[in-house]
């Protein structure tokens, strides 16, 4: 008896189109930056309402050039969520500040901004969300917060391309806002970000910053004014991004179609029975999330081995899932930081029983029943 395919929990498809592109950029002699960088900035500066963006070799890039726009240093402090991937604290250690870890609200799983706020002190100079699986949190009370304490916000969006804020474009408007394109985002370069600035210096300043602090002095010279980065995207990646931009409507459109159906066959199991915690609805007092990712939470101190034997147990049923993510501070580093487990309960419970289930524009929506068949079988078959 044949058994269906290998179910993954992301796929990035690439179009014929786009992988002609690429070819003609091999061809070409030029690899490097060059005039497919600039195209692509373009597009994105058009993407986000003619704001200044710069693109970077990955989403990482972007924030450290980010903190370091905003002049964060050592002896500052930064506060962020512990519900992320670990370079979004790495890179605020890096440039020498410390991450202030402030617990999430249980229903978004996004930053707690009421903890935020009482979590603010004097060395305080930066807050950095991040959009957990493509939702934002509430804008206005993020700016309003920052404007009233003079902080730089710095939106870790990475997940976010083409989610809204009352209708408005994440990107389109605030303070940095850093995005990226690695494989498994939406819209995909392989490897690859971009930043969103706000003026044509900072954009300058950016342009330093990723590529070793060098300046041109002429045809024949150059200097080197603050030290920088090797941070440049190629016109390689920026092919497959110019590639994969005419198709962001409709990737944003299809996910929701099958976030739809991940909510409309959960509705009609005994999921709420079983402890399985849904996600957040897509549109939540003026948040439209992209639907990067679908997040359940699982009962995991209940079941017999916990996630991973949920995950073995779809695994064996051919489905592939994730984990997005564990609790950053619990992890050995930031526990050498003096974080400790109980600091964070929402983002602890969470960071345990977190699990991301297939969801990618090339699914169907019988692929959908599969994955949720399995997943109630596995946590019948293990609590």
């Amino acid at each position: 008896m044949s058994h269906p395919p290998f179910l993954p929990f992301t796929r990035p498809h690439v179009d014929a189109a786009t992988i002609a592109a690429v070819s003609e950029v091999l061809a070409s002699g030029w690899i490097a930056s060059g005039p497919k960088v600039a195209a692509f900035e373009s597009c994105l500066s058009d993407l986000f309402g003619g704001r200044p963006v710069r693109a970077f070799s990955s989403g990482t890039a972007t924030l450290e050039v980010a903190l370091r726009l905003a002049g964060i240093g050592p002896g500052d402090e930064v506060i962020t969520t512990s519900i992320t991937w670990a370079a979004t604290a790495n890179v605020i250690v890096a440039g020498g500040a410390r991450p202030v870890f402030v617990d999430v609200d249980p229903r978004t799983r996004n930053l707690d901004l009421a903890a935020a706020a009482a979590a603010i002190t004097p060395r305080t100079r930066a807050l950095l969300p991040v959009y957990l699986a493509g939702l934002p949190l509430d804008m206005d009370r993020l700016y309003a917060l920052a404007k009233a304490h003079g902080l730089r916000v710095i939106e870790d969006a990475a997940q976010a391309l083409d989610a809204r804020w009352n209708g408005k474009r994440i990107g389109s408007f605030g303070d940095l806002v850093s995005f990226s394109f690695q494989a498994n985002k939406n819209i995909t370069c392989a490897e690859g970000g971009c930043l969103v600035v706000n003026s044509a210096a900072e954009a300058e300043h950016a342009e330093r910053l990723r590529l070793q602090g060098v300046v041109r002095t002429g045809p024949d010279g150059m200097d080197m004014v603050e030290p920088g980065g090797k941070f440049n995207l190629s016109d390689i990646n920026a092919a497959i991004g110019l590639g994969q931009l005419p198709h962001l409507q409709a990737v944003t459109r299809r996910r929701a179609e099958l976030a739809c159906a991940y909510f409309d066959i959960a509705g009609r199991s005994d999921a709420e029975s079983l402890g399985i915690e849904l996600p957040p609805p897509s549109s939540t007092t003026g948040a439209l999330g992209n639907w990067h990712m679908f997040q359940v939470v699982l009962p995991a101190d209940r079941i017999a081995g916990g996630r991973a034997a949920v995950m073995n147990a779809m695994r064996a049923d051919g489905i592939g899932t994730g984990v997005h993510y564990p609790a950053v501070h619990r992890y050995t580093y930031y526990r050498s930081l003096g974080w400790r487990d109980g600091a964070l309960p929402h983002a602890e419970r969470i960071g345990r029983g977190i699990l991301t289930l297939p969801l990618f524009p090339a699914m169907r929506d019988g692929d959908v029943e599969r994955v949720w068949a399995s997943l109630t079988a596995a946590c019948k078959g293990l609590l």
